[in-house]
């Protein structure tokens, strides 16, 4: 799993003029899902998320994390995080999985994030044509891939 984690001053996404989710404080989850990621990925990112200290603390040092400041959450699925730009000009997205094992492994990362976070987040509609609007605060943005963790 391939994840792009913004912090968010506020944030929202809306299909076909409707806005699906919207947070003020928090994270937008950008997500991609290859055929490898397993339930240990699920786990291991939906902890590394909640946990990451990237929210100021009282002195203004990135010492908190999501669940330290009650934030929110919305995850995205994006394949396009797993686009192959070695030949040529046209992206390859042969590692993104297709939906059929895509879908669910997103909706166990979603529930995961939820377990983990203690609340519902929001979410986009997978595979549609979403707009996605955010205020990245910092600007803070973490690139996390589960297969290899730096």
């Amino acid at each position: 799993m391939r994840a792009v984690i913004q912090r968010v001053s506020k944030a929202s996404v809306t299909v076909e003029g409707s806005i699906t989710a919207a947070i003020h404080k928090g994270l937008l989850i950008l997500i991609g899902i290859e055929d490898a990621d397993n339930a240990t990925d699920i786990e291991w990112l939906s902890r590394k998320i909640v946990n990451l200290r990237i929210f100021n603390d009282v002195d203004g040092v990135m010492n908190t994390s999501l669940i330290d400041v009650d934030g929110d959450a919305i995850v995205v699925s994006q394949f396009t995080l797993h686009a192959s730009t070695k030949k040529g000009n046209r992206p390859s997205y042969l590692k993104a999985s297709k939906p059929e094992i895509a879908v669910p492994i997103y909706e166990k990362f979603v529930a995961q994030i939820e377990k983990d976070l203690g609340k519902k987040v929001g979410t986009g509609v997978f595979g549609a044509d979403m707009k996605v609007e955010l205020l990245n605060d910092g600007p803070v943005t973490i690139v996390i891939d589960t297969k290899n963790k730096e």
